[in-house]
């Protein structure tokens, strides 16, 4: 399947470029996949082209200072950070999804960061359902007990660090996901347990509001051996969604006949015939399809 690349604007002008992902099917809706912190969407294509053949139309997209949102010099993105991949780069994605969708459904699949992000964007009151994999924003004392130290040294010591030193996040020359823009990489370092907590108090309440105003179906979706989200972390982002018709599972590596699965995983192809398959239950008619699963 060859995608389609699209390039628009987000909502201050910024330049955004992804793919729709079609088929001659596309009667079940669109979709809209949020990619996590430093992970280009070229990483969800194979799943964009999975839901392309099963009747949707899927975009992917780069939040700007990734993939193919980078631009030239990395140090002079000014201004980013979650809030801002949020309010106007998620927020042109929904908007162009919105105006191509017709009298189709609009739904979102969210990676990471990319399931939190959407409570920014105004535009998510207009869709139909959500899903999550492994959402939420970081908050240190969320991750995997065995995890933590480990953790702590690469975001919270190591990233700050380099970051203030070179003006962005170097990761790729790590081998830690992609580069970062300086803002995201310090949001992920110094993010408080309450995601508006470093906000000012008048930015506080209109952020609140924007999340309150989400009442779409949430399904948020984990894996035990997943070092980020971790029940702890899943229940701290979904608190900022108050009014949103919210359930939350977490699996099990076996239930798919691994042993291991972890963060990244299941938008790999292997999970083709398995998670991807499940998940369509969802984006079809909002049926969970893992009840047994269900600790929220």
């Amino acid at each position: 399947m060859q995608p389609q690349q699209v390039e628009f604007q987000a909502t201050d002008g910024y330049p955004l470029k992804g793919h729709w992902w079609s088929a001659p099917d596309m009667r079940r809706g669109v979709v809209v996949i949020n990619a996590a912190t430093g992970v280009r969407a070229r990483y969800y294509h194979y799943f964009a082209a999975f839901l392309a053949q099963n009747g949707y139309l899927a975009l992917t997209f780069d939040y700007r200072g990734i993939g193919l949102s980078r631009p030239a010099n990395l140090r002079q993105l000014r201004g980013c950070d979650w809030r801002c991949w949020g309010e106007r780069d998620v927020e042109a994605a929904l908007t162009l999804a919105l105006s191509v969708a017709g009298k189709r459904p609009v739904m979102l699949v969210g990676h990471s960061i990319g399931g939190f992000l959407p409570g920014y964007a105004p535009s998510i009151r207009h869709v139909a359902r959500i899903l999550t994999v492994g959402a939420q924003f970081a908050h240190w004392r969320d991750y995997a007990p065995s995890q933590v130290m480990k953790l702590l040294l690469r975001w919270h010591v190591i990233m700050p660090a380099l970051t203030a030193a070179l003006g962005y996040f170097p990761g790729k020359r790590l081998g830690w996901l992609e580069d970062l823009p300086a803002g995201v990489a310090n949001e992920w370092s110094f993010k408080g347990r309450d995601y508006a907590a470093r906000l000012p108090e008048a930015e506080r309440e209109h952020v609140a509001q924007g999340f309150a105003a989400v009442s779409a179906p949430l399904l948020a979706v984990s894996v035990s051996d997943d070092p980020y989200g971790t029940k702890p972390a899943l229940l701290r982002a979904l608190g900022a969604y108050p009014n949103a018709k919210k359930a939350a599972v977490m699996l099990e590596p076996s239930d798919y006949g691994f042993a291991r699965i972890g963060h990244f995983d299941l938008f790999h192809s292997r999970h083709e015939h398995g998670f991807w398959s499940d998940a369509l239950n969802w984006l079809h008619d909002g049926t969970n399809p893992w009840p047994q699963r269900r600790f929220l």
